[in-house]
């Protein structure tokens, strides 16, 4: 039987076949959407012309709130947003008006034709100013274990400190778009670069004021997602879909990259404080923290990504005695949104901070009090799961040895020792990342899979292709399960006709739920496959297997392959499609006591990162990244090495050179691929490695398996604290900030204060 190793989209990439939601030839008489947004941060509308707009060439109509026939309110999780602003704009970029035109360019002209007269009110971009000021989205929520308290009275060494984590720009290659055809009897056909159908069709359904039965969504695939269309995709569909419903018309919206950037939500830049006590050894005692989430104007899904940074404030520690209290804070910029870690990575990296903080106290190492501290079985989060099948100090060690840890740091000594213009630093950084929507209703999917009479196989689920291989691993699943070649298995777009009530493709969960699903639709067949076997050659269903495209009773070959089976079923009336449903097990949290079991299982795993830094200019190249990796036993080990170098690509991006820049009047100052860097191959460090850590099995996933879209990026994180090493190395007399990313200036700015305080002076004059 022949297995796809590959990404089985991979072919149609390369030649530039594979379609988006645009590449489709458009249907005729198709109109064109753009947006009239806000150009102030917070201010009340007291008058809006649109007359030039509506008369200007190829102009079809301009839409307003006045025109949305059933609800403008909506909101994933607190229903708090406008989809299109009477009174009061919230945010640069925040939406008024849709304009309607025949081209594409004419509805691009036709906006800059509106003219808004707005009374501009104080805006608020700083979190801690928001929560001073009371402008909260939701109450606070706090996590504690153990006497946090009285824990302090036990510690030899206390330290405190402050954090300023920055944003990050998705930055997917298919901006936002989608595309709305009518149909009979009132209905529409959604076609969205979103990876929540389900959302985007109760939404369209609930502005339209429609059932959701009259609105289909399909999702082929995304040009990337990493969570910026989990929720802020459903937008631009609205739109679209009031347009067409209003105009009788397919109507289409794209998303030019300034747009997308101005007026689309980042991953939450944080403002946090910590206090860690521990004992002499390096023992970790007590642990308090408090997050102040830069959440935006709107509430989107701030609250869920806030409870994701407290779940995962102590990262792969245990900590004894711990209270982390974090609150959602209203500012005037875009809401702020699901971003890959979803909140995880901003609690690892205070946590991170602290432990360098309480080692620079104590006279250790990072590394030493990283190790010591690890999780084992039997210890206990601060949310209340025990800790079980811990790999925290497997992964640990396997890094040390592969990579040679202690040789490594004999070697940043040493150059650190002979060298004045450059200094080298090392970190390692270890993740344990819990695996589950933490919103358990989430933790649901469904699956179609039908087999045709000629032993095709067709796969619909509910998880969206975006690049990260569900469609592969899905497509793997498919052939295993049944015993079949590959090549007869089809995995079909995303459809709401075909699956009901998806959940999003997010959480690292969609291919575990999914997979799952699918499997659940296979066993169905099969059982009915088996019994027709079992009873054509009078046997025991118990006793058939299809491997190899063969039919084998007690592990003999009945005469029958694959094709003859079906052909059999099929004339006997045996059922030859199923639909499969899966719910996680055993998963729960109590919001009242903020205890519970929320994660099926979590994913482990160890990078150590070596830099050399120029401290003349600030430049860091990055010589190494090694990694030991708890991937269970990989459904598609090609597919998601991928995902974990990309996901390290991206997490270092986000510590170094990801500058998120904003003014006080809530205006992005790095909007364009000029002043906002991303990595590139010549940033990526020559000496990469990933291993996957070996004979470790996961029994809660997908034929062993374990997710693998969020937790590498946390490796990253690593990358900030080898330069902290190294600019220890250069300035150890200094305390420097916890404040990311470490860009160049940064760098220089925080190695040289005298020097940057005299020159402001001279500027000054």
């Amino acid at each position: 039987m022949k297995e796809r190793k590959d990404h089985i989209e991979a072919k149609l990439h390369v030649c530039g076949t594979s379609e988006y939601v645009d590449d489709v030839v458009p249907p005729e008489k198709m109109l064109h959407a753009q947006v009239y947004d806000s150009p102030v941060a917070h201010g009340r509308i007291r008058s809006l012309d649109l007359a030039a707009a509506r008369e200007a060439d190829g102009v079809v109509a301009v839409f307003t709130a006045a025109d949305v026939p059933g609800s403008n309110i909506f909101g994933p999780i607190i229903q708090d947003e406008q989809l299109l602003v009477q009174d009061t704009v919230e945010f640069i970029g925040h939406p008024i008006a849709v304009v309607v035109a025949s081209r594409y360019e004419l509805a691009r002209a036709a906006v800059r034709l509106i003219h808004a007269e707005i009374e501009t009110l104080p805006a608020v971009t700083d979190p801690r100013e928001a929560f001073d000021r009371g402008l909260i989205l939701d109450a606070p929520r706090t996590f504690e274990l153990g006497d946090v308290d009285a824990a302090w009275a036990d510690c030899d060494c206390i330290v405190e400190g402050a954090c300023d984590i920055g944003g990050q720009e998705h930055l997917y290659l298919e901006t936002n778009r989608a595309r709305v055809i009518p149909g009979e009897d009132g209905t529409l056909k959604v076609f969205s670069s979103t990876q929540s159908p389900y959302a985007v069709q109760k939404s369209v359904a609930a502005i339209l004021g429609i059932p959701c039965h009259k609105v289909e969504v399909d999702v082929l695939r995304l040009g990337g997602g990493f969570g910026g269309k989990e929720d802020q995709a459903t937008h631009w569909a609205c739109m679209a879909a009031l347009a067409a419903q209003l105009t009788h018309r397919p109507v289409e919206i794209v998303l030019e990259r300034m747009d997308d950037i101005r007026m689309t939500g980042k991953r939450h830049p944080y403002k946090s404080d910590f206090k860690l006590g521990l004992s002499s050894d390096g023992t970790l005692l007590a642990l308090e923290m408090k997050h102040y989430q830069n959440s935006g104007a709107f509430a989107d899904l701030s609250t869920a990504v806030l409870e994701r940074t407290l779940f995962h404030s102590t990262n792969a520690y245990y900590v004894p005695n711990a209270r982390i209290m974090a609150v959602p804070c209203k500012t005037n910029l875009p809401p702020n949104t699901a971003f890959r870690g979803f909140g995880g990575p901003q609690g690892m990296f205070v946590i991170e901070s602290a432990i360098a903080k309480g080692a620079e106290a104590l006279g250790l190492s990072n590394a030493e009090l990283q190790q010591k501290n690890l999780l084992k079985d039997g210890d206990v989060f601060p949310y209340g799961q025990r800790v079980e099948e811990a790999r925290a100090i497997r992964t640990w060690d396997e890094a040390a040895r592969e990579f040679d840890l202690p040789g490594l740091r004999k070697t940043v000594e040493a150059h650190n020792a002979e060298q004045d213009a450059t200094k080298m630093g090392l970190a390692v950084m270890p993740i344990c990342f819990g695996i589950s929507f933490t919103k358990t209703f989430l933790n649901q999917a469904s699956a179609l899979v039908l087999i045709y009479g000629d032993g095709s196989v067709s796969v619909s689920n509910g998880g969206v292709e975006m690049g990260q291989g569900n469609s592969t691993k899905i497509h793997n699943i498919t052939a295993h399960a049944l015993g079949i070649d590959g090549q007869r298995v089809r995995c079909e777009s995303t459809n709401t006709r075909r699956v009901a009530n998806m959940s999003p493709s997010a959480a690292s969960a969609t291919s575990d739920l999914n997979g799952f699903a699918t499997l659940r639709a296979i066993e169905t067949l099969l059982a009915g496959l088996h019994a027709f076997v079992a009873d054509q050659f009078d046997s025991r269903a118990e006793d058939v297997r299809i491997r190899d495209e063969r039919v084998f009773i007690s592990g003999k070959d009945c005469g029958w392959a694959w094709t003859d089976l079906v052909r059999e079923a099929y004339l006997n009336r045996i059922s030859l499609s199923a639909h499969g449903f899966f719910a996680t097990p055993e998963i729960y949290f109590d919001r009242d006591e903020e205890k519970g079991h929320p994660f099926y299982y979590h994913v482990y795993g160890a990078a150590v990162v070596q830099v050399e830094l120029d401290v003349l200019s600030g430049v860091t190249d990055i010589l190494k990244v090694g990694v030991v990796h708890d991937l269970g036993r990989p459904i598609n080990e090609t597919v998601d090495l991928g995902q974990v170098e990309g996901g390290i690509a991206q997490g270092l991006g986000w510590m170094s050179m990801e500058d998120l820049q904003f003014n006080e009047e809530g205006r992005y100052l790095s909007n364009t691929l000029s002043t906002y860097k991303v990595p590139d191959v010549y940033f990526m460090p020559d000496d990469f490695e990933v291993k996957l850590l070996a004979d470790a099995d996961n029994s809660r996933g997908p034929l062993g398996s374990k997710a693998v879209g969020e937790p590498p990026l946390m490796y990253g994180i690593g990358l900030f604290f080898a330069v902290r090493d190294a600019m220890r190395a250069c300035r150890p007399d200094l305390d420097l900030a916890f404040t990311s990313p470490l860009t160049p200036e940064r760098v220089l700015m925080e190695l040289y204060p005298e020097e940057l305080a005299a020159l402001e002076k001279v500027t000054a004059r």
